[in-house]
């Protein structure tokens, strides 16, 4: 009886809080890829999205660097309100989210909690396989850190992890060029490096939420019958697991079908870029640390 009272008084603490947008980071404008397909699966929550754009691309910076400014953003996201927020930038969740959960939520006396795309994507990667080959395709910073490596070993020890860094891919997609003859030489440039390492690859993972602009030239320098595996639709699908099986998270995220989007450097040009991959007119405001 004892027990009951505790537990009913912890739900009535967590529903008693004010209600607050799910956030969703990138350190640019790949994570509204995400976001697209989470508000396809979840249009019923409020969103807001940042993108710090001011110090994009993280994907060559230290570990350091990138635990500073993703805790920065991650606290941004607390004062407008937010208890959840998913880092959906491979490069951030890589290098500072096991710090953020383990160090950074703990001081934080109101419930918070911080995800990422990783894990959601380790656990159900090597269901694509049969030739038990994947290739991992990301920036330099995701590539370095070994955490898909590590972690698809964790759910599929029996798969054979090979990746690639391609540290020119963001560049050129953040500047309009993913559809140029440059774009070209570059695609076909790292896919050959990965075929390399092992030709008998079946599922290559593009671990970067940039690159599924790519796509269709990635598609065009791979063998046939490869399959690869964007992220925003596995990540909207572990939200929605998330959401179910953590109601106390689930009661404090507000719903109302609204979307609203900062970036941390130029809004004309975040608006400008950000359509093209969230797939509809932006219109950002400017975010303040």
């Amino acid at each position: 009886m004892h027990c009951q009272k505790i537990v009913i008084s912890l739900f009535e603490y967590f529903t008693m809080q004010t209600q607050g947008s799910i956030g969703v980071f990138d350190s640019g404008y790949g994570g509204l890829t995400v976001l697209k397909e989470i508000v396809k699966n979840l249009p019923q929550y409020n969103y807001v999205y940042l993108g710090d754009n001011a110090r994009a691309p993280y994907g060559n910076r230290s570990f350091d660097t990138v635990h500073q400014y993703t805790k920065e953003c991650v606290d941004w996201f607390f004062n407008q309100g937010c208890h959840l927020v998913i880092l959906a930038c491979n490069t951030a969740s890589a290098k500072a989210l096991r710090t953020i959960q383990q160090k950074h939520l703990p001081t934080i006396p109101q419930i918070k909690r911080v995800l990422g795309v990783i894990r959601p994507t380790a656990e159900i990667i090597g269901n694509f396989s049969t030739s038990k080959h994947v290739g991992v395709l990301g920036t330099t910073g995701t590539i370095q850190s070994n955490s898909y490596k590590i972690e698809i070993n964790k759910f599929f020890p029996d798969i054979q992890v090979h990746q690639q860094a391609c540290p020119m891919w963001v560049p050129l997609i953040e500047n309009n060029e993913y559809n140029s003859r440059g774009a070209d030489y570059f695609v076909k440039e790292y896919i050959n490096q990965l075929d390399q390492q092992n030709p008998n690859i079946d599922t290559i993972l593009l671990a970067c939420t940039h690159y599924p602009l790519l796509l269709n030239k990635i598609k065009e320098y791979t063998p046939v019958g490869t399959n690869i595996i964007t992220q925003g639709e596995i990540v909207a699908n572990s939200l929605i697991d998330y959401l179910q099986r953590h109601p106390e998270i689930e009661t404090l995220c507000s719903k109302g079908n609204e979307r609203a989007f900062y970036t941390t450097d130029s809004i004309e040009d975040f608006n400008q870029h950000a359509s093209v991959f969230y797939g509809e007119n932006v219109q950002s405001k400017l975010a303040r640390f």
